[in-house]
């Protein structure tokens, strides 16, 4: 069981510094004639670090419950507050990013989808990182974010946990907010309104 607030908060990571790769005019193997079998691209790819593989000796050392998919996905359940929640780690190699979905158990009727929508835009005004989304396809409520590796830069454990404490920070501070606007058929501002002073009398 993993309780938010406890992992990593986003201040203070650090982001460790990548290689610095110096490129000459003439390829040395293409001017000795020989052929390599193996562009710069394949080298890079086996010289990386799966970030995935950092997330999950992450989730192995604190005891998360875990599933990997394959080498692109992992996905850890979360129990919170008030809802659980499936946090799923994709790495994006084509445009060198660490994306996180965390998706609530909290289906949007198609009658309510209007007002969570606005709901949705009202919250990301007040968002410093990450964003929530509709799945219209599925009605579902997710929180989005990402955390770019670009030249080589390889994720620490801090940045992975951070990605997950911000996460569920954001999800366990919005839900009841969509819980007024689903079940409780309040508009968006007030259900907002409503869920800020929840929050506020709890804090």
């Amino acid at each position: 069981m993993i309780r938010p607030g406890a992992v990593g908060s986003s201040t203070g990571d650090r982001v460790n510094s990548g290689v610095e790769c110096v490129r000459s005019s003439a390829h040395p193997f293409r001017a000795a004639g020989v052929k390599t079998g193996m562009s710069l691209t394949d080298f890079s790819e086996e010289s990386r670090v799966n970030p995935l593989d950092v997330v999950e000796r992450v989730a192995t050392t604190n005891s998360w419950s875990f599933e990997r998919a394959g080498d692109d996905e992992i996905t850890i359940l979360v129990t919170g507050k008030w809802t659980d929640y499936q946090v799923s780690y994709t790495w994006m190699f084509d445009i060198e990013a660490l994306h996180l979905a965390c998706a609530f158990e909290l289906k949007v009727p198609e009658r309510n989808r209007g007002e969570v929508q606005q709901l949705i835009s009202l919250i990301n005004e007040q968002m410093w990182v990450g964003h929530f989304d509709l799945w219209t396809q599925d009605g579902i409520v997710m929180y989005r974010h990402a955390l770019v590796l670009a030249g080589g830069v390889e994720a620490s454990s801090r940045q992975c946990e951070a990605l997950l404490g911000t996460a569920l920070d954001a999800c366990e501070r919005y839900f009841p907010a969509f819980q007024f606007v689903v079940w409780a058929g309040k508009p968006a501002r007030e259900a907002l309104d409503a869920a800020m002073f929840e929050t506020q009398g709890q804090a």
